[in-house]
């Protein structure tokens, strides 16, 4: 499973540089080729943070999967709808680089990339709460506490992205501003939380 998902996690972040495009020699305009690249620059942002959002996801997974000695069909199935969303992103990644800018339909443009930020993390919750449910999966018991703390961090995440699609409607650029600092803010450890051996453990 971790092999299947490092596969589509790979392909996914691949596919974002390929939407970064050499201006041709015969449209670069009288500013040469230095304006016509700087003209780019909402692609190059967007990329910028799409590729952190899908790194850091990628690092958390294998974080979380550490923990795990064995997956069933419920994880097998959340683990699926976490790279549904991942897989798709770099379409709303080359929507928002190609609208980021033109007026009405940039707050349209960044409302989809917020939406599909949002069901990142709300996926990425949901698979938190199939590999815990079950102490029988993981190689430690993870304590109901520090899980449901873990989950509350999430949440926070997640309530910050349903807030981005509102700024969506106010300025496109700020809310692909906020999403790298939430890209960032994934990057500390948001799965550390305290194990417990399980109760038949012989620690005597």
């Amino acid at each position: 499973m971790q092999a299947f998902s490092d596969g589509v996690f790979a392909i996914a972040i691949t596919l974002l540089v390929l939407d970064l495009a050499v201006p041709a020699r015969d449209q670069v305009g009288a500013g040469g080729l230095g304006s016509a690249l700087a003209h780019q620059w909402p692609s190059y942002f967007a990329y910028l943070v799409s590729f952190l959002v899908i790194g850091i996801i990628w690092v958390n997974h294998h974080t979380m999967f550490s923990m795990v000695n064995l997956v069933d069909r419920s994880v097998l199935f959340a683990n699926l709808g976490l790279l549904l969303v991942v897989s798709a992103l770099p379409f709303p990644t080359r929507l928002l680089a190609e609208y980021l800018t033109a007026g009405a339909d940039a707050h349209i443009a960044a409302a989809v990339y917020s939406t599909t930020m949002l069901a990142m993390g709300v996926a990425y919750s949901v698979l938190w709460i199939a590999v815990t449910r079950d102490v029988g999966l993981l190689h430690k018991h993870v304590d109901p506490v520090a899980a449901r703390a873990a989950l509350r961090r999430f949440g926070l995440g997640n309530i910050a992205y349903l807030a981005t699609i509102g700024l969506s409607f106010v300025n496109a650029i700020a809310t692909l501003a906020v999403h790298g600092a939430l890209a960032l803010y994934y990057c500390f450890d948001q799965l550390a939380t305290p194990h417990a051996g399980r109760p038949d453990d012989d620690t005597g």
